[in-house]
């Protein structure tokens, strides 16, 4: 419990000296022999929107809209994780971006059609992650 507790608190005291200084993406800290590399990302909670489709044929389109939008920025390199809520209610999906701030990641969804119509809305912010961590 004692090895617990002294690496969270070490974790803990890296983590505030990386977020102080601004505009620094990542930061390294050493606990015993191994080196952990933290990285911040933007995170964005999808949300449901006021509009809605009147049909099935609309909501497929924009669906497929939608789709190829993140599939875009997914190529790019900008876009590392994308996948929708099960059961999430007004929550509809998160994506994780590997951009400089919050406002890149906002303005690169902005352009999704299912977000420039009002059927999704972004709510964005900073998250840090083991720098490489791979999701199978």
């Amino acid at each position: 419990m004692k090895k617990i507790t002294f690496a969270f608190s070490l974790f803990t005291f890296a983590f505030s000296l990386a977020v102080s200084a601004q505009d620094q993406r990542e930061f390294s800290y050493t606990e015993g022999d191994t080196t952990y590399t933290m990285k911040r990302y933007v995170f964005m909670l999808l949300e449901s929107g006021e509009t809605k489709s009147k049909d099935s044929t609309e909501a497929a389109y924009y669906q497929q809209m939608h789709m190829a939008h993140l599939n875009k920025l997914a190529e790019s390199g900008k876009l590392i994780v994308a996948g929708p809520f099960e059961g999430g209610g007004n929550h509809r999906g998160l994506l994780i971006f590997d951009v400089e701030t919050v406002d890149e990641a906002l303005k690169l969804e902005g352009k999704d059609p299912s977000v420039k119509t009002n059927r999704l809305k972004m709510n964005a912010f900073y998250w840090w992650g083991a720098k490489g961590t791979v999701i199978n």
